[in-house]
């Protein structure tokens, strides 16, 4: 017996849904995780140039568009002043961005001030790579530096 149906049309086959997967705010990070160590360096010519790098490939946030899932690489640069983050609760309190809808230029701004509240260093640069979305990649860089910024709570262009 022969098919009489049409054959399938692929672009009217499927549609576009106007769909938005479930995500929280930027609310739901969890800062209370963060936790410093002192740094028994930070007096001495040596100990006050270190650099901390920390990087991860790890990461994951959700577009606030459309809820799905946005994948990157978080590098923190840092010079110490008499705290440095601990990796462990940094790991969490990046693992808690998993659900949450932030656009790029947001969240490296987030971290950034969230890290600078916790560790008060000299200075510090957080830059997201992100892994490409419909075939454009971005990298947004944040950066502060006490000496030129002032001290954060100081400061009232500080987002909370």
């Amino acid at each position: 017996m022969m098919d009489t149906k049409p054959p399938s049309d692929a672009a009217g086959q499927f549609k576009a849904l106007d769909r938005t997967l479930p995500f929280q705010g930027p609310e739901a990070v969890d800062t209370d995780v963060l936790e410093c160590f002192p740094y028994e360096y930070a007096d001495t010519p040596h100990g006050a140039a270190m650099e901390v790098v920390i990087a991860t490939d790890e990461f994951t946030s959700v577009c606030p568009f459309s809820g799905l899932p946005d994948f990157a690489n978080v590098t923190v640069r840092y010079v110490p002043d008499h705290q440095c983050i601990e990796l462990r609760s940094l790991k969490y309190y990046l693992l808690s961005y998993r659900n949450v809808g932030i656009w790029y230029e947001h969240l490296v701004n987030k971290v950034l001030e969230d890290l600078v509240r916790c560790a008060r260093p000299r200075s510090m640069t957080v830059t997201i790579t992100c892994r490409p979305r419909g075939g454009l990649a971005s990298t947004v860089t944040a950066s502060y530096n006490c000496d030129a910024m002032g001290p954060l709570e100081s400061r009232d262009d500080v987002h909370s």
